[in-house]
């Protein structure tokens, strides 16, 4: 069965060449070309990624990825944005969206980048699909982390990567490594992303074991290479 992904798309030049070109990749493509319809869209269709406009005329587009998120958890959220300094891309991955896109998107990269995110599970390293890091379990196969036996919501992507670290404890892994096997091995695009999303993955964990005496890892930085899980000493 074909993937179904949702573009929200205002430009009508835009919204017609990203279809097009989608469903010329297999994909089961809709579009919507105002924030409110592609709400009510995602509100009764199951998507597997949505492209979102950022720069959409009737609301704006940070709120609408907030509530894409909520609408469709499960979906991989990729905004499109003519804004191009840090701070916008920041703000729009904290909203909920998995990566971005700026505009005048090339097609080639935009194909790349929708192939890295449908590809599904994240390599496991480690012969059992249970990894254990003081009170934080892994568990591969039914894709769930708990701290001290409370399960901690991770989204797809977060979980991948707090896999892919705790795969290896307390071992240094280059912010290459990571894209290759958290996303692709031939990303394209910027490691902003990978940033968020480790912010993402350290604040969960912290929130879930802020009021418990119990030892959670966290996320290291590993400067001018990339991250490592491990314990306080």
């Amino acid at each position: 069965m074909s993937d179904r992904l949702l573009v929200i798309e205002d430009d009508a030049t835009i919204g017609e060449v990203l279809t097009s070109s989608l469903r010329g990749q297999g994909h089961d493509v809709f579009w919507e070309r105002t924030a409110r319809s592609g709400l009510a869209r995602a509100a009764r269709t199951d998507f597997d990624l949505i492209l979102l406009d950022l720069g959409l005329p009737d609301l704006d587009g940070v709120e609408v990825c907030r509530r894409l998120r909520q609408q469709q958890s499960g979906a991989v959220v990729v905004v499109l944005t003519a804004r191009t300094t840090e701070m916008d891309v920041v703000v729009g991955l904290e909203a909920g969206a998995d990566d971005y896109l700026t505009k005048p998107v090339r097609l080639a990269e935009l194909h790349a980048r929708i192939r890295a995110h449908l590809r599904r599970g994240v390599p496991v390293l480690a012969a059992s699909p249970v990894r254990s890091v003081g009170d934080l379990v892994v568990d591969t196969a039914s894709r769930r982390v708990t701290v001290a036996g409370r399960e901690v919501g991770l989204r797809a992507r977060e979980f991948d990567l707090l896999a892919r670290l705790a795969a290896e404890p307390g071992v240094a892994v280059s912010r290459a490594t990571l894209m290759a096997d958290v996303w692709d091995d031939h990303w394209s695009g910027s490691t902003k992303t990978l940033d968020v999303h480790v912010a993402a993955v350290r604040r969960k964990l912290g929130g879930a074991s802020a009021s418990l005496d119990i030892r959670v890892p966290g996320i290291a930085t590993v400067r001018g290479h990339g991250y490592r899980l491990e314990l306080d000493p």
